[in-house]
């Protein structure tokens, strides 16, 4: 009997009693919806972290440099020279200021605004646009000059789009405007990402009254160098301060990688407890098909006594075992995708994120994979009965 016969027997067999059938794959399904699900919900999860990283940007180092009571200190120009001497690992640098104090627009109060010092750099570092005016320029900087840009959030809230060339009051320092920002966020709201003020960090230094500056960001020429400019940055600021407390560097692509190992390592021991049940389901495809080899007892005496050998016998019920689980799989497949089409829609309403269960080919290929292979493994057993069944007492068998 050539396999094609088989297969058709096979299918022949099961739509002879769909329940039964049913029943016997509902492991499988279960099994395969939930390894689809999950490893979508893991493929999901690091998307959104992958986006939510790229806007704080996994190609920067983020330096800070407290000191930490040494008598030694680190220049600005020290800083800008690192970056000049290493253009093939590091490509631009920017000081950063971060500032407190009150915002004033005439006779309002902006209490939620972030007002930080950078320099002319800044805005191509992290890829923000202007819509409006012109950036920060390095004059700017070096003249420290009471000039800022401002997000679109203040443009429309309080200038009414036409921000460009007025003034805002920053801690009693009048600020003319030179440029606004593109907006960053899908919607506009107090306190967001597009509520801001953008000034030269050399301004910022004198209005903060330190002087100082401590803090840093640093794009590198190739995200997947990050881990080699990191601890280029890190043995700069070593020779100096001879204190490893003394200073601080993070690398954004390093850290998205530390998420993805700790989300990856979660999905896949769940992944592991779902497909548990493809074993239970083999369990059961293995009890019916012994059911099926009894039921039949009598069928395969004839089918031996009329020459058929033990190696078709077998084949057969290996290839209905196999043809009942695969069955399952794709059963699975279907649900697994529908299900994790809701479990977007779901996520994306209730925790108003743009998060996906994204389900990747890999894992649809290993569920079919595994669900005919446990199939086969499991029918394996109630085949080999059936094969060695004596003819004589099969045909007597009632």
């Amino acid at each position: 009997m050539s396999f094609f016969e088989s297969f058709g027997l096979a299918i022949k067999n099961i739509l002879s009693s769909k329940m039964r059938t049913f029943l016997t794959m509902l492991g499988i399904i279960i099994g395969v919806t939930a390894v689809i699900v999950i490893v979508g919900l893991g493929n999901g999860m690091q998307n959104y972290m992958k986006d939510s990283f790229s806007e704080l940007g996994t190609n920067t180092l983020t330096v800070s440099i407290p000191g930490r009571g040494s008598s030694r200190s680190v220049s600005v120009d020290s800083m800008y020279q690192l970056v000049a001497d290493n253009p093939q690992q590091l490509d631009k640098i920017s000081p950063t200021v971060t500032m407190s104090g009150t915002v004033k627009i005439e006779t309002e109060t902006a209490d939620s605004t972030t007002v930080t010092g950078v320099s002319e750099d800044y805005f191509q570092m992290k890829g923000y646009g202007i819509s409006q005016g012109r950036g920060l320029n390095y004059v700017d900087v070096a003249q420290r000059k009471d000039v800022c840009v401002i997000g679109q959030y203040l443009n429309q809230a309080y200038y009414a789009g036409g921000a460009v060339g007025q003034t805002i009051k920053f801690n009693g320092t009048k600020l003319t405007i030179v440029g606004v920002m593109s907006q960053k966020s899908d919607t506009m709201e107090e306190g967001g990402s597009d509520d801001c003020i953008f000034l030269p960090y050399s301004t910022a230094a004198r209005l903060s009254w330190t002087g100082t500056i401590s803090s840093y960001l640093i794009t590198v020429v190739d995200e997947n160098q990050a881990a080699a400019c990191k601890t280029l940055v890190e043995d700069y600021l070593y020779g100096i301060f001879s204190d490893e407390n003394a200073y601080s560097v993070t690398s954004m692509a390093e850290m998205l990688d530390t998420m993805n190992s700790m989300i990856n390592m979660v999905i896949t021991i769940l992944a592991a407890i779902a497909a548990i049940s493809l074993v239970v389901g083999g369990i059961g495809i293995m009890n019916i098909m012994l059911v099926s080899v009894t039921e039949r007892t009598r069928e395969i005496g004839i089918r031996k006594a009329l020459g058929a050998k033990e190696r078709s016998i077998m084949q057969q019920f290996v290839i209905e075992a196999g043809t009942t689980s695969a069955l399952g799989g794709i059963l699975g497949i279907a649900l697994g995708f529908a299900l994790s089409s809701a479990a977007s829609v779901i996520i994306s309403t209730l925790m108003d994120s743009s998060m996906s269960v994204t389900p990747s080919m890999g894992s649809v290929l290993m569920a079919v994979g595994v669900s005919v292979g446990i199939g086969v493994i499991f029918g394996y057993l109630p085949a080999k009965k059936a094969a060695r069944l004596n003819p004589i007492d099969a045909l007597r068998y009632d």
